[in-house]
């Protein structure tokens, strides 16, 4: 162990909170290093030192005082009409409501920046908006014409591989032979019956 290595172990050691081992080679540093040895026993008394001291605690105006009655707070106060205004404008220049208010600004210039209305004078005339409006009433009835269109292709293809899966389900199947002719033992011949007497 060096004596940088002491340094970041003296609290500890101060404390009592090291381990065993670490303790030994603390202690060993100790021994053969004067000046960790003094920092040592200067860490310790200062420990006894606060350990005597006793605990001061603060009024409980304290806090208010500082934050009010501070040298800095105390500045003369405005006359007249900015007196009036820091009244006026004082609780709604609160950092909450002054960044929502900022959000607010940036929100609505970022919506309107991305917008873009292109609408001039001339895209109202009569002649334009009923041009305008026969464009995209074509338009519609191009894309559902195609649409339905590209609808019964799809339906012709699917109608097709269902066709060929079954194809191949046949080729597939073995194909039984059909089976010799065998005498059913559960019938009787037809002359074999008790003869009716005449």
């Amino acid at each position: 162990m060096n004596c940088a290595d002491l340094e970041i172990l003296i609290c500890d050691y101060a404390d009592g909170t090291l381990g065993a081992a670490e303790r030994a080679e603390v202690e060993a540093h100790l021994a053969e290093c004067p000046g960790c040895a003094e920092m040592a026993a200067e860490s310790a008394a200062a420990m006894k030192f606060m350990e005597r001291a006793a605990t001061v605690e603060p009024p409980p105006q304290l806090v208010t005082r500082i934050l009010f009655d501070a040298p800095w707070r105390k500045q003369a106060s405005p006359a007249g009409a900015r007196r009036w205004l820091d009244k006026l404008l004082g609780p709604v220049l609160q950092p909450r409501i002054v960044m929502g208010m900022a959000m607010t600004v940036l929100s609505f210039s970022v919506l309107f920046t991305s917008m873009k209305p292109a609408i001039k004078k001339e895209d109202l005339e009569p002649a334009k908006v009923w041009a305008s409006l026969e464009d995209r009433a074509s338009r519609t009835w191009a894309r559902t014409v195609k649409y339905y269109d590209n609808l019964k292709v799809v339906y012709q293809i699917q109608t097709m591989l269902h066709e060929w899966q079954q194809e191949d389900e046949e080729q597939q199947r073995p194909q039984k032979a059909a089976p010799a002719s065998q005498p059913d033992e559960h019938k009787l011949p037809a002359n074999s019956g008790p003869e009716k007497s005449r």
